[in-house]
């Protein structure tokens, strides 16, 4: 017999600034839920005109960013260069240490650039890998389609009604899910047993069906913690709804090991934290292209 998980807590997403004139709805690394292993943090972006995360460093995390419109270039010390558009997305491994920048594209319409960031913890035996990009298309994503093509499933990573993802593109294993509901729809979603998890809510009303087959109706900008007891989620969106709903669903494996957070620098101890300040401060240990170096879309922001 299958369990649906219970939900722990759903809070909305409030917008505050970031970076260097961006907007971002931040639920995840907030005082109302952090250290939710291996999430670190979770950032729901619009950057327009003028705005962006310049040069910035990095150290022990991974970062997954998902583009939901526009475009974000990105530029690191090493030499690596690249764009994402709408439905792609990076994963972006710091390991020992990255200094690097994203920018977005100035949009012919003035429409923002809009996406996800999920910052992911690495095991404390792989803080110390070299740095690594891989992108992922929106045309290499599979799609599962459930309940007579009600429901629309982009497997991004893991399993999904018979549909595998691609490749495995993060260290820290997760599953990543972008689920579409029409009104009438509804979808079961296996998830690995004792993983974390969480649902991000993009558009309008999805119900959640908990544990106790009671539903929770939980409106745009919210995230859905769930509790680790039960092997899947669902949800749905009633017949008479006036719009689908949209959420990003992802569970991923909790590390036992403890989070010592100073900025991007993401350690395991509190002497780890200075070590990787030092680092970066003199340019060694993993920092040594850092020094002196300047990206060339960081230059962007001297233009306004």
């Amino acid at each position: 017999m299958t369990t649906a998980r219970a939900i722990r807590m759903a809070f909305q997403a409030l917008e505050q600034a970031e970076g260097a004139g961006a907007r971002v709805r931040r639920s995840i690394g907030t005082p109302k839920l952090r250290n939710f292993s291996p999430f670190l943090m979770l950032d729901h972006f619009t950057i327009g005109k003028g705005a962006g995360f310049p040069d910035h460093p990095h150290r022990g995390q991974e970062t997954i960013t998902y583009l939901l419109s526009g475009g974000v270039d990105h530029e690191d010390f090493a030499g690596n260069r690249g764009t994402i558009g709408p439905g792609d997305l990076q994963f972006m491994t710091a390991g020992k240490g990255i200094m690097h920048a994203e920018m977005p594209h100035e949009n012919e319409d003035g429409s923002p650039n809009v996406g996800m960031q999920l910052w992911v913890d690495l095991p404390k035996e792989l803080k110390a890998v070299d740095p690594r990009y891989r992108d992922l298309r929106s045309t290499e994503i599979p799609v599962a389609d459930v309940d007579e093509g009600r429901v629309s499933i982009k497997v991004i990573s893991g399993q999904s009604h018979g549909v595998d993802s691609v490749r495995d593109l993060a260290y820290t294993p997760l599953w990543f899910f972008d689920i579409s509901i029409k009104p009438g729809g509804r979808v079961k979603q296996i998830l690995p047993l004792g993983w974390n998890a969480f649902a991000y809510t993009l558009e309008g009303t999805t119900h959640f069906v908990t544990d106790n087959g009671d539903t929770k109706p939980i409106n745009q900008f919210h995230n859905v913690v769930f509790q680790q007891s039960g092997d899947h989620i669902e949800a749905y969106v009633p017949d008479n709804a006036e719009q689908e709903s949209r959420f990003i669903l992802v569970a991923g494996q909790p590390l036992n090991q403890e989070v010592v957070q100073y900025g991007p620098f993401v350690c395991t101890s509190k002497e780890e934290v200075y070590q990787a300040m030092l680092d970066f401060q003199s340019a060694k240990n993993g920092f040594e292209r850092s020094f002196g170096w300047q990206s060339e879309i960081g230059k962007r922001m001297n233009q306004f």
